[in-house]
């Protein structure tokens, strides 16, 4: 259940940052960073009564340290695009993310198959290639200090599965409250101490709402995930594969064409997936 439940995590993903490409082309990046992590919580709190539980102080606090660590990591990663290659800064910040609960969930003890081995190495390695929309040499030609900041905003994603993992399995989506409240509450403070505007355009709006909604139901399933009998090595890599499905969005709705570096991580992340899935 955990597998499907982190599956299911990364394809909502990918659909909401499909969906917040599309709206951030068409209005203010920060405009709908905030407002959508806005809409994600009013349908966080219609979800409460069914899928909320009892929760200590503790897992509040982990929801909204994870909830920063997003959010650092969100912000620094638009700021990072605005002046550097997005070819370079994708993958490289894909990959981080989903490196991050491996090592973690590794350290703290947990102890995975041969093949799930196998598995997580090759998610890793389509992480970067479905993220590398111009290639390898893009990668190769990257200069250290382009890629510092992409390590960093990569680590904050990946921490942000790791805080939600600490929280107590019967909790249920309860700390997601305080990691929406804390990520909306700094995204809006980074936007106003940079006199960045968060108005959102009209045509903009349904789609910067649906991206908000599908990100928190993505929050939800990994939170869930989390709360089954399973490895944070394996959850947190399995929904880190969230650039493929924006991928393949991108490429069913702009009609965008796939480079082979692209074509080759689907396929890398299928094996993967396979393979993760087999008994040990």
């Amino acid at each position: 259940m955990a597998v499907l439940l982190a599956l299911g995590c990364a394809a909502v993903y990918g659909a909401a940052d499909f969906l917040g490409g599309m709206a951030s082309r068409k209005t203010s990046v920060f405009g709908v960073v905030a407002l959508s992590q806005v809409s994600g919580l009013v349908a966080l709190l219609a979800l409460l009564p069914v899928l909320g539980g009892p929760v200590t102080s503790a897992d509040l606090l982990w929801g909204a340290a994870s909830g920063l660590a997003g959010a650092a990591g969100l912000v620094l990663f638009f700021r990072t695009l605005a002046r550097g290659v997005m070819s370079v800064i994708a993958p490289v910040t894909a990959v981080t993310a989903a490196a991050v609960p491996v090592l973690v969930g590794l350290a703290g003890g947990d102890r995975i198959g041969l093949w799930a081995a196998v598995g997580i190495v090759l998610a890793l390695a389509a992480v970067v290639l479905v993220s590398a929309e111009d290639g390898l040499s893009a990668l190769r030609s990257a200069r250290p200090a382009s890629l510092a900041p992409a390590l960093l905003a990569g680590s904050m994603f990946g921490l942000f599965f790791v805080l939600l993992d600490r929280t107590s399995d019967d909790s249920g989506l309860t700390p997601l409250v305080t990691a929406r409240l804390a990520s909306v509450a700094l995204v809006v403070a980074v936007a106003l101490a940079g006199r960045q505007t968060l108005r959102v355009t009209r045509p903009a709006l349904p789609l910067v709402l649906a991206s908000g909604m599908g990100d928190m139901t993505a929050n939800a399933l990994f939170l869930l995930a989390t709360q089954q009998p399973g490895q944070l090595a394996i959850t947190g890599v399995l929904a880190s594969l969230y650039p493929v499905s924006t991928v393949v969005l991108a490429q069913l709705v702009l009609r965008e064409r796939l480079v082979g570096a692209q074509l080759a991580g689907l396929g890398t992340a299928v094996a993967a997936v396979v393979l993760i899935t087999l008994p040990a």
